[in-house]
C-alpha cells in the first residue's frame, strides 16, 4: 500500500473542501461590509451596525469550517501513523501507553524513534505546529459552552507554545503584559486560511520526510 499517496489525497480534499465551504460565507461578509445588495442598510438612528447578526453568523460559519478542516487534518495524520504501525507490526499503542496518554503525536514519535531509529531532530517539519494541529482538534471537539459556538484553547497554551498559530491575528502582536490581561477562559481558537495552509504544509513535510524511511523498513 502506498500510504503517502492516500494521505496526499486526503490533504487535497481538505484544501478543496475548505475553500469551497467558506466561499459563500466570505461573500456574505463582503457584501455586508461593502453595503451591497441584498445588504443595503436601511435608515436607522439606533447606532446598531446593520446586518450585524448576519455578519456574525457568516464569520462563525467560516470558523466552524476551519475547525472541521483542522480536525480532518489531525485525523489524517493519526490514520497515517496507524496504517504504518499496522504495516510494520509495531503495536505502538500497547508498547508506549504512557506516551500515548499525551496524544498520538507523542506516542508515535516515541515509538518510531525507539523501534525504528527515526531521528526526529532531522525532520524538516515544525514539530510545534504538528503538535498544535492535534491540540486544535481537541479544543474544537471539546468546546463546552452552550452560550457560544466558539472554541477556546487551554489556559496554558502559551506555556507550551509561545507563538501559537491558531489564535486571533491581533493576539500575535501582543506583548507579555497584554497577554497576561487576556481572559482567564484562554485564547479563542481561530483557524485562519493562512494558518490552515501552513499546518497542511508542515504535515506534508513530515510525511514526505518520513515515508522513504518507513518504506525502507517495510520493503527493504
Amino acid at each position: 500500500m502506498n500510504v503517502r499517496f492516500f494521505f496526499k489525497r486526503r490533504i487535497g480534499f481538505i484544501r478543496r473542501f475548505y475553500d469551497s465551504a467558506i466561499r459563500t460565507f466570505e461573500e456574505t461578509k463582503r457584501l455586508i461590509e461593502e453595503e451591497k445588495e441584498p445588504y443595503i442598510p436601511p435608515y436607522s438612528e439606533d447606532g446598531e451596525p446593520p446586518f450585524l447578526e448576519e455578519w456574525i453568523d457568516a464569520d462563525t460559519s467560516v470558523q466552524i469550517v476551519g475547525r472541521t478542516a483542522i480536525s480532518m487534518l489531525s485525523e489524517s495524520l493519526k490514520i497515517y501513523f496507524v496504517q504504518w504501525d499496522q504495516l510494520l507490526g509495531a503495536s505502538c499503542g500497547s508498547r508506549f501507553k504512557d506516551e500515548f496518554k499525551k496524544g498520538y503525536w507523542n506516542g508515535y514519535r516515541k515509538c518510531f524513534a525507539e523501534l525504528f531509529g527515526v531521528d526526529w531532530v532531522q525532520c524538516p517539519a515544525d514539530a510545534k505546529i504538528i503538535e498544535q494541529i492535534a491540540l486544535a482538534r481537541n479544543s474544537s471537539q471539546h468546546a463546552g459552552a452552550i452560550s457560544s459556538l466558539s472554541a477556546r484553547h487551554p489556559q496554558d497554551l502559551r506555556k507550551r507554545f509561545p507563538n501559537p498559530i491558531f489564535v486571533p491575528e491581533h493576539e500575535k502582536s501582543l506583548d507579555d503584559d497584554q497577554l497576561d490581561s487576556l481572559s482567564l477562559l484562554g485564547s479563542q481558537l481561530v483557524i485562519s486560511r493562512d494558518a490552515l495552509l501552513e499546518s497542511i504544509q508542515q504535515a506534508e513535510l513530515l510525511v514526505d520526510w518520513l515515508e522513504p524511511q518507513l518504506q525502507n523498513m517495510r520493503w527493504g
